[in-house]
């Protein structure tokens, strides 16, 4: 079978100069054609490669070039900084459960029912998942330690990536809660533990708050603030943040969790550059104090303290 080249009049030929071919478009399409069998088809074949690449020369000023590419899973590696409407509703964030199950608490976040399925009011999760960011970032910005919770199986690379984003300060719990953990931290952890380390959570975020009910019991008794994804069958005073969405739904929870772990990422980045003007205040004022001190004649100790014992230093 010969391998034809396309001319100017050819549909095919006309439609090269809107796109940018890859070097192997030749190969690609010889294949379709068939394989080289004569001299011929070899000669011709090398002409039509050397044609193309001089069009695709002379065209690839032209155009753009596609620099990323959307991913399912990029709500869970790339989440965004901010959630919106859309992104919620196209994760499913609006759908409850049955409206035979709906809790009666539960009435002001919902929207109305569908076909037999209660409806979530977006509107009211936005600002509440926004409410709920600023807790974290505060939080995170006070050395607070935050414990992301949730013991299904599909939101289990959820909670962890969020607790790697927020490195020593974030923790995860993704197979189940130890009944106790809390409460009875003194056995559980043995009393030189709880000494010398920080048991008790500066606050808990739940996805899967209704398998969870003991560790939303031992945070309220502990008075530990929490966050939860709460669905239209579960009661919303049951946690100190509610957020109203579908908690069935893994790319709500990468979405919801995404926002919250960069605001603690954000809180943790304020506390770092505080800690560092405050250095650098200390360090100028020792600079100034020791010049102070050669002004007056008086030499300070090898370690830069002034030699009057009763002096008091600076400390960080």
């Amino acid at each position: 079978m010969y391998f034809l080249r396309p001319r100017p009049s050819n549909p095919v030929w006309s439609s090269l100069k809107s796109q940018k071919f890859s070097k192997n478009w030749c190969r690609q399409l010889s294949q379709v054609q068939g394989p080289l069998e004569t001299e011929d088809d070899w000669t011709d074949f090398q002409q039509t490669r050397t044609s193309l690449k001089t069009l695709t020369d002379a065209m690839s000023q032209y155009g753009s070039e596609q620099t990323s590419q959307w991913s399912l899973r990029d709500s869970l590696h790339r989440p965004a900084k901010d959630a919106t409407l859309s992104a919620l509703l196209a994760s499913g964030a609006h759908f409850g459960h049955a409206a035979s199950r709906m809790n009666p608490n539960f009435l002001p976040y919902a929207y109305g029912t569908r076909a037999g399925i209660t409806l979530i009011d977006l509107d009211h999760t936005l600002p509440l998942l926004r409410r709920a960011a600023k807790v974290v970032r505060a939080v995170a910005a006070n050395d607070g330690q935050i414990v992301f919770i949730g013991t299904r199986p599909d939101i289990r690379p959820v909670v962890q990536r969020a607790a790697q984003r927020l490195g020593s300060q974030g923790f995860h719990v993704g197979d189940r809660w130890l009944p106790g953990t809390l409460t009875n931290k003194w056995q559980m952890f043995g009393h030189e533990t709880v000494r010398s380390k920080r048991i008790i959570p500066d606050l808990v975020i739940l996805l899967n708050p209704i398998q969870n009910m003991n560790a939303i019991q031992e945070c309220a008794l502990s008075n530990v603030p929490t966050i939860a994804i709460v669905d239209s069958n579960v009661d919303p005073r049951i946690v100190m943040y509610p957020i109203p969405a579908n908690d069935e739904s893994p790319r709500t929870a990468e979405i919801i969790t995404g926002v919250l772990s960069i605001a603690g990422r954000e809180g943790i980045a304020i506390r770092e550059a505080e800690l560092q003007r405050m250095r650098l205040a200390v360090d100028t004022a020792w600079e100034d104090f020791h010049k102070m001190h050669e002004l007056q004649g008086e030499r300070p100790t090898e370690d830069g303290r002034p030699r009057d014992l009763n002096a008091v230093g600076f400390d960080y």
